[in-house]
């Protein structure tokens, strides 16, 4: 595997030297010179170590290491005691979201999960743009204090407001009316189960999570039913925010990754 593939696979997971460091045995400082490209024809060795490393599976641990290094920057700050100010605090490059005081390493998004949410961002707002209407589409990453509190910070992978107010200084103040999350396999937990009961507690209207390994959509419509709509992939979906009106079809883009996927086998 060539340093370039490495940056690669480094972005995508969205892990920092230390954490690669500490996972493949290489030395940070050959880490760093590497991955910045001080040290241009790496020894054979090196490179295996590092590309033995990324195909690991190495979640857990990652997480752990995530939690001490923000524990080395924070001091005696520990899951559970984390600010809105701590959260501001972290590098931009490393995304993270806050729920309840605890840190979540989110990792940099795949192209195939950006090309989802970014047609269903296109697509609403293309609706909103040819109604007139009000209400507004973000994507992420767009900070949602979703609580209006302290302690949870979010960056959901679409979502609508339809009271500007809740726009204040760059981010989010309270909960979004609509949410689209994108299952990846390091979030999907918390998509399908913290995420949706903090949705529900603070007032989000509608919930969609969009799983392209389960090939399904759940719909949660929480100011009504608390079992969600389970559709298809490939199916239309109306959004009740706009009273059914407004239909989504994320097949296209669907078929697109398919295709793509068929030409790398």
């Amino acid at each position: 595997m060539t340093v370039e593939e490495l940056k690669k696979l480094k972005e995508k997971s969205g892990y920092t030297n230390n954490i690669i460091s500490q996972l493949s045995g290489v030395p940070l400082g050959t880490v760093q010179k590497i991955f910045s490209g001080e040290t241009k024809s790496p020894r054979y060795n090196t490179l295996q170590d590092l590309e033995n490393m990324f195909n690991g599976e190495y979640r857990s641990r990652v997480d752990g290491l995530l939690l001490e290094e923000s524990q080395a920057v924070y001091g005696t700050r520990v899951q559970g005691e984390y600010t809105v100010e701590d959260y501001l605090a972290l590098p931009e490059e490393r995304r993270v979201e806050l729920i309840d005081g605890c840190i979540y390493d989110m990792g940099a998004p795949t192209g195939e999960h950006q090309m989802i949410a970014g047609d269903v961002y296109r697509q609403i707002s293309n609706y909103i743009i040819e109604k007139g209407g009000k209400c507004i589409p973000f994507i992420a990453p767009t900070d949602v204090q979703l609580d209006c509190d302290n302690k949870t910070m979010l960056q959901p992978d679409m979502f609508i407001i339809c009271e500007p107010k809740k726009l204040v200084t760059g981010r989010i103040f309270g909960a979004p009316d609509f949410v689209v999350e994108v299952i990846s396999k390091s979030t999907k937990s918390r998509d399908y189960g913290k995420k949706l009961a903090k949705y529900m507690d603070a007032g989000v209207k509608e919930y969609w999570i969009i799983d392209r390994f389960k090939k399904s959509i759940l719909v949660y419509d929480l100011q009504g039913e608390v079992c969600p709509t389970i559709y298809p992939i490939d199916a239309d979906i109306p959004v009740a925010l706009y009273e059914n009106e407004l239909v989504v079809n994320i097949s296209r883009v669907i078929a697109l990754l398919e295709s793509m996927e068929s030409v790398d086998n």
